[in-house]
């Protein structure tokens, strides 16, 4: 039976979005009291940018096991962003963090980014911005590096051939390349999409990052990891 790619399909174990989310915020909310800063400090983030299908979170949960930074993902960023209730606690917290900044760091956010302000972006930016502020964290997918501040991030671009990326989810969807090539060219029009509808742009040049890794040449996922950790150091060190 054919089945839709999701991105992150590689772990099928993976807690549900609302676990992960309220043990998230359980966490912020405790320290935010303990925490609180005079001015804001962005702690630095890593954000991924990716080709679909070439691994991108499975990095990402490795990075995170080593630096315990919990992971951002396309699920877990949207489902805050478009859920009124949290993108306010978020927020909240935020503010509790850092007192009486929060209004005029959004507007520098919301202001100095390059991107369409739809009501769907504008809620997107805010939630990535106010999430940055609580980490480090790891951010997969959805532009983050083109929100948060450059200094404040390590960028990192993650490619690799088509046929690559094919035959990994073929493997992990134990279905045939030919199918997986349909959901592939469909997932990269999706993400493509966004990437117009949101930022106004349809691609990503290497410049806008710190690292590119292509998966071809680097196939182990732990090596990888290593990569951007040891990139993380050298960078915010």
């Amino acid at each position: 039976m054919e089945k839709k790619y999701q991105p992150g399909y590689y772990k099928s174990d993976r807690p549900d979005i609302k676990s992960l989310v309220d043990h998230f915020f359980e966490a912020w909310e405790k320290e935010a009291a303990l925490s609180a800063q005079k001015e804001i400090v962005l702690p630095p983030n890593i954000c991924f940018s990716r080709k679909i299908g070439v691994g991108a979170l499975e990095i990402a949960d490795l990075v995170s096991k080593d630096t315990g930074f919990p992971v951002m993902d396309r699920e877990i960023i949207e489902y805050i962003s478009l859920a009124s209730d949290l993108s306010t606690r978020t927020v909240k917290i935020f503010d509790e963090r850092y007192p009486g900044t929060g209004t005029n760091f959004f507007s520098m956010i919301l202001g100095e980014g390059s991107f369409i302000l739809s009501d769907f972006s504008r809620q997107l930016a805010q939630a990535v911005a106010a999430l940055a502020g609580l980490g480090p964290l790891v951010f997969v997918g959805r532009g983050a590096h083109l929100i948060l501040p450059r200094d404040r991030v390590l960028a990192v671009r993650l490619v690799a051939s088509k046929e690559y990326r094919i035959k990994r989810v073929a493997k992990i969807m134990e279905q045939d390349e030919k199918l997986i090539k349909k959901e592939i060219d469909r997932v990269d029009a999706e993400q493509a999409g966004f990437f117009k509808k949101v930022f106004g742009r349809s691609d990503a040049p290497n410049e806008e990052f710190d690292l590119v890794i292509v998966r071809d040449n680097f196939p182990d996922a732990q090596h990888a990891a290593k990569l951007i950790q040891e990139a993380y150091k050298m960078k915010f060190s």
